[in-house]
């Protein structure tokens, strides 16, 4: 199952959330050996988990992490303007209608459709939210990942690092990439209309900031919100 979560109403499934971040340290962590923080749980979790974020999260069938991605939108702190601007020649990407997605995980036993399930969901919150655009940093093996689905961004800068490369790129998602995403994933649309207006992520979304901006996708159509 999808779900569509806050930061703050993550913390009301504690288990789907503890699977998280120790699913997250296993593949960023152990298996890529980022340089990231996990805690004497087994748990990697960042600065920017505490900024409320929103999450599209797999839920299996036990109620536990099987894959999920993060996002914030780009008009307040982020991963990209915080660290990757040499990637960008120095320019912050900020706009109401660029979010950024970070910590794409899927879990060691998840199912081979689960990445194309977690950016169909990405999509799906593309087009219900009015946003034109994600921005990531991505690694050598995500973007052949990508490239499988079918998800290709544009890439927009690269550096050759110790392991590869690193690039940093913009996804746009138009109906045809978007029902093609469905086919590989398996879902339909009718399954994440449901679980999106099933949660309360709508509304958290219009407490958000980037909501009451000039500008902004509320200009734009929310009438998701119901």
């Amino acid at each position: 199952m999808i779900k569509f979560l806050s930061g703050n109403e993550i913390n009301s499934y504690p288990k789907l959330q503890r699977t998280m971040y120790t699913d997250r340290a296993i593949q960023f962590s152990k298996r890529l050996r980022w340089e990231v923080t996990v805690d004497e749980n087994g748990e990697e979790r960042d600065e920017y988990d505490a900024l409320n974020p929103f999450y599209v999260i797999l839920e299996d069938f036990n109620g536990a992490h099987a894959g999920s991605l993060r996002f914030l939108p780009t008009t307040g702190k982020t991963m990209v303007n915080d660290h990757f601007t040499h990637l960008t020649d120095g320019i912050k990407i900020q706009s109401p209608h660029i979010w950024e997605c970070t910590r794409f995980c899927v879990s060691p036993n998840s199912d081979r459709r689960a990445a194309a399930k977690l950016l169909a969901a990405g999509a799906f919150l593309m087009h219900e939210c009015c946003i034109d655009h994600f921005v990531g940093v991505f690694d050598d093996r995500m973007e052949r990942i990508y490239k499988t689905i079918g998800a290709n961004p544009t890439v927009l800068g690269r550096q050759q690092v110790e392991k590869g490369t690193i690039g940093i790129g913009l996804w746009e998602f138009n109906d045809e990439q978007f029902q093609q995403l469905l086919t590989r994933a398996r879902l339909t649309r009718q399954e994440l209309d449901w679980s999106f207006h099933a949660s309360s992520f709508p509304f958290a979304l219009l407490s958000t900031p980037v909501y009451n901006t000039p500008g902004s996708p509320s200009q734009c159509d929310l009438s998701f919100a119901y």
